[in-house]
């Protein structure tokens, strides 16, 4: 199926002053991550030109690297003005106004949690397929989240492209999704959600949940079919090289149309019509293998559906046995009360890294609930030996957890976070937890 969608005005009072600006076909441009994103990407389009959103998280060091590997023709901030609009709207579709052919059009970028970000670049078919992969959705539609994350841009476009009324916020308030008839978000924000519909159950708007990621756990789920009964959730399964890998059907994960998956040494490896055209080095493509791969572990299932297991560096080495990081996460996330979970190693004199659970949550939960979560869940040598507890885990841009950034700060100290013990730690005067100060339980 084929959907078109009405680009705002402001698209073209974008694509005016680029143009004047001598944006044409193949110009790369560069957008503050603070300013008018959609506008800017939008209307560099209209003329043939590509986007590199810019994070404003990123260190000076990090962001001078993107823009010399980027080389973008010149940097926008704020909003276009409207007075500059063309008296007509345009078509976000197949085709642009610049020229024929498939024009790159947009720069992603990786997170940068494992190093300075890389810069890649990627043609508008390889996102319009996954627009119709994903197949369309109704407005309201919330994305409540920065459009400097691959992600959270994806479903901005995604609304674009399905003609749908989109609402853009800063902040990622759950109490807001009751309003909007879809959302786009992460596996931390649906737990989140979840949570606070079942704190504070009462009618909502919500027909559409559109999830990015793989980790959510069958309980999970179960929660948020009991809190929103009226709403369906759709989960896939993407990165920003590779776009939609999966999408979750018939209870498992499946590659989208027209993409390969395969598994080498329990990696996972993709062919995809949707993934990007390579990384730029210098300003120079590098064009992409064939065949790629983002890291994510993971393997195949006899009815075809695929399980990621996730990041090789999300396995914990404590005393001689490979601990997987997300079955422990997802298994504390079953526990009444708790938001989100994070698990990974810390120092050990005998183990080399014991495993740790950093367990968020408004209040502390009970350490005996959270340790029979493992128990039924895991064998012992997977259960984590070490607990704290904190209320806002460390997130990247898009949301998912920082995985790089709470094990620095842990091994530094300066993670805000309690430890957990029996009987339950009492909640902070504060209302908020301070530096870690125990050790391991």
């Amino acid at each position: 199926m084929t959907l078109t969608a009405h680009v705002p005005a402001t698209a073209h009072a974008a694509a005016r002053t680029l143009a004047e600006r001598g944006v044409g076909v193949g110009t790369r441009i560069a957008v503050e991550g603070t300013g008018d994103v959609l506008s800017w990407l939008l209307g560099a389009d209209l003329l043939g030109a590509a986007t590199l959103v810019l994070e404003p998280t990123w260190t000076a060091a990090d962001r001078a690297a993107v823009l010399a590997d980027a080389r973008p023709a010149l940097i926008v901030d704020g909003s276009p003005d409207p007075a500059e609009s063309i008296a007509r709207d345009g078509v976000f579709d197949s085709g642009h106004t610049g020229g024929d052919g498939d024009p790159y059009f947009y720069l992603p970028t990786t997170s940068g949690s494992t190093g300075t970000p890389k810069v890649g670049l990627r043609t508008r078919s390889s996102w319009i397929r996954s627009f119709e992969a994903l197949g369309p959705v109704e407005g309201p539609v919330l994305v409540a989240g920065p459009l400097s994350s691959s992600l959270f841009l994806f479903g901005a476009l995604h609304a674009t492209w399905c003609g749908a009324d989109l609402r853009l916020h800063d902040q990622w308030r759950p109490a807001d999704a009751r309003e909007a008839a879809t959302v786009h978000l992460v596996p931390a924000m649906l737990a989140e959600l979840v949570a606070d519909a079942e704190r504070r159950p009462g009618p909502s708007a919500l027909r559409t949940v559109v999830c990015g990621g793989a980790h959510l756990g069958d309980a999970l789920r179960d929660r948020f079919t009991r809190a929103f009964p009226e709403a369906r959730l759709v989960e896939y399964y993407g990165s920003a090289e590779l776009s939609l890998i999966a999408i979750r059907r018939d209870g498992e994960l499946r590659p989208a149309g027209g993409v390969d998956v395969d598994v080498s040494d329990g990696v996972l490896w993709v062919r995809s019509p949707l993934a990007f055209s390579g990384y730029l080095r210098g300003g120079t493509l590098e064009p992409a293998a064939e065949w790629l791969s983002n890291g994510d572990h993971g393997h195949l299932t006899g009815s075809g559906g695929l399980v990621v297991d996730g990041r090789g560096s999300a396995v914990i080495a404590s005393g001689g046995t490979q601990v997987p990081a997300e079955p422990v996460e997802d298994a504390l996330r079953t526990v009444p009360g708790v938001d989100d979970a994070l698990v990974t190693g810390t120092p050990h004199p005998r183990l080399g890294l014991l495993v740790t659970a950093v367990v968020q949550a408004r209040q502390p939960p009970a350490l005996t609930e959270l340790r029979a979560a493992v128990r039924d869940a895991l064998r012992p040598e997977l259960r984590p030996r070490r607990w704290l507890w904190t209320t806002s885990l460390p997130r990247t841009a898009s949301g998912k957890t920082a995985r790089d950034v709470a094990q620095r700060q842990l091994r530094d100290g300066t993670f805000d976070a309690v430890p957990l013990t029996a009987p339950e730690t009492a909640v902070p005067d504060t209302g908020s937890p301070g530096p870690i100060a125990g050790t391991e339980s």
